[in-house]
């Protein structure tokens, strides 16, 4: 097992999940406190890296494409101090980050988890209840319905409808922007009976948001819904399990030559530097040689 506790949040590693804890430092942002805890199979896993930095550095992780609804409603949109899949190393530790980067590097190998992007969410989005009042106005969500209501910044036109009840079912996307600069964000949500092309401000089904301290909050919403909408099509270069080894994936793009040369001396130095015991070489080696 691989560990890391920073003030920033702890990270642990048991070779087939990985545990990811917020901090109780105050510099931990409030949409990584109430998201809480997070278990991330290694199977949802495309990377993971470490930069080092003069005073502190970061552990980063990359999922697969599709893997996580969060990942998916933001758009990648979430700034480092709002994303869970970051964690700040004091200098001290960096010894120790460099660890945890290769025990879950070696778990990636040997498991052979494939990098390309998945047909289903690996994680389940956020908890539900969930509220969050921020910009003009507060979203709820219960898992099966999605209330909005105005306070009194809101635009009289949108305000006039009264709250807004939308069902699971008539939702067919969400999508969360952060503000940006001059522009405003918004949690908007698209209904299939009334699309509407009206900017946040005065659309209906949509909060707009000014940049202040609740907005990342909204991605949970944002998030929590995604998770229970129809999952998109598959992307064309996500691989079936292949046959005859249930529930595993074939590699996307992985078994051409070089990138097999490049898997052999990455499992080499990984044998040299001690993290790999010889059995585990022998194995992980043995079965990209079969595939050469």
């Amino acid at each position: 097992m691989a560990e890391i506790i920073q003030r920033d949040g702890t990270w642990v590693f048991d070779g087939d999940t990985l545990r990811l804890t917020p901090g109780r430092d105050k510099s931990v942002s409030l949409l990584r406190r109430t998201l809480g805890e997070l278990t991330i199979p290694l199977r949802a896993l495309a990377g993971i890296s470490f930069e080092q930095g003069k005073k502190a550095g970061r552990l980063r992780l990359r999922l697969r494409d599709g893997a996580d609804p969060l990942l998916h409603a933001t758009g990648g949109r979430l700034t480092e101090p709002h994303d869970p899949y970051q964690l700040i190393v004091e200098s001290d530790r960096y010894g120790v980050a460099e660890y945890f980067a290769e025990e879950v590097r070696a778990a990636l190998l040997l498991d052979e988890v494939p990098s390309g992007p998945v047909g289903e969410y690996l994680l389940p989005g956020p908890a539900v209840p969930l509220s969050c009042s921020a910009g003009d106005g507060t979203a709820s969500f219960d898992g099966e319905r999605v209330r909005l209501e105005w306070n009194w910044k809101t635009e009289d036109a949108k305000a006039a409808a009264g709250p807004r009840v939308l069902a699971l079912a008539d939702i067919s996307a969400v999508e969360w922007h952060p503000a940006s600069g001059l522009d405003n964000g918004h949690l908007r949500f698209t209904v299939r009976t009334a699309p509407t092309e009206a900017p946040p401000k005065y659309d209906p089904n949509a909060v707009e948001l000014w940049g202040f301290k609740k907005d990342p909050l909204m991605a949970l919403i944002a998030a929590a819904v995604q998770a229970r909408l129809p999952r998109p099509a598959a992307p064309r270069d996500a691989v079936p399990p292949a046959t005859g080894a249930p529930g595993r994936t074939a590699p996307a793009g992985e078994d051409d030559h070089d990138a097999l040369l490049r898997r052999l001396r990455e499992l080499g130095e990984l044998h040299r530097t001690g993290v790999l015991t010889d059995e585990e070489f022998t194995l992980a080696k043995q079965a990209i040689l079969k595939r050469m």
